[in-house]
């Protein structure tokens, strides 16, 4: 068994830090920031996977040091788009618009490294979002507030006031941009063992009962359902 040596979060996502925070562990922030640009044919999966892995190594040639270095890209895909962050509040809109009543997927990849960057896990959360068919004026109010404007596709599924997201069936965690549970099980595939109270302080936090956290840990998720790609899952 590895004994752990400190971790560095490669993003300064406040949503990121929150949910680091509940795992107890000791860690410090150093982002990275690259160009994000989809390629030419890349799909989702392996879009996220890809950032992820080289904000990771790209966190570890700018702290250096020894430890992990913890690396997350998320996405939210409706049919054939990728929302990012609106510029202004009517693209915000717009956003939601296209959102509300229906089901879309929010894609995160995760990638943990050591030190030298040489030996990188990663790991993928793919979560279907059903939205409720929210009015106009709850549209307009939640633009108006200014949340929107730094949140791919616009909306935050904690928001209380907004509560955009109905009957969720998946990882919470995962769409707020930091999979816990994935999170443990790239540390157990890296020897490193994290406290089992993690998925349990994850839902008190989040107040949502999670139906699929006995699944992730134990690598019984469905992946049958997930599209081809030629990005990596576990170690590479």
């Amino acid at each position: 068994m590895s004994k752990f040596s400190g971790l560095i979060l490669a993003s300064n996502s406040p949503r990121r830090k929150q949910l680091l925070s509940l795992t107890g562990l000791d860690f410090q922030v150093q982002p990275a920031d690259l160009d994000e640009i989809l390629l030419p044919g890349e799909h989702p999966w392996d879009h996220v996977l890809r950032l992820a892995q080289s904000k990771a190594r790209e966190a570890v040639r700018i702290a250096g040091g020894s430890g992990f270095f913890l690396a997350a890209d998320t996405i939210v895909v409706d049919a054939d788009a990728i929302l990012g962050k609106p510029v202004d509040k009517q693209e915000a809109i717009s956003m939601l618009n296209g959102l509300r009543g229906h089901t879309h997927q929010v894609y995160t990849g995760l990638a943990l490294c050591r030190s030298r960057g040489d030996h990188v896990v990663t790991d993928i959360c793919i979560v279907d979002v059903p939205m409720r068919n929210f009015s106009d004026e709850e549209i307009n109010t939640y633009v108006a507030s200014g949340d929107p404007l730094d949140k791919a596709g616009a909306y935050a599924i904690q928001h209380e006031g907004f509560q955009p997201v109905d009957n969720l069936r998946g990882c919470f965690a995962g769409v707020m941009g930091l999979s816990l549970c994935h999170l443990m099980r790239m540390f157990k595939r890296m020897d490193v063992t994290l406290n089992e109270d993690i998925p349990s302080r994850c839902q008190a936090e989040l107040n949502y009962d999670c139906p699929i956290w006995q699944d992730i840990l134990n690598d019984r998720e469905l992946m049958e359902d997930f599209p081809p790609t030629t990005g990596t899952k576990g170690k590479e």
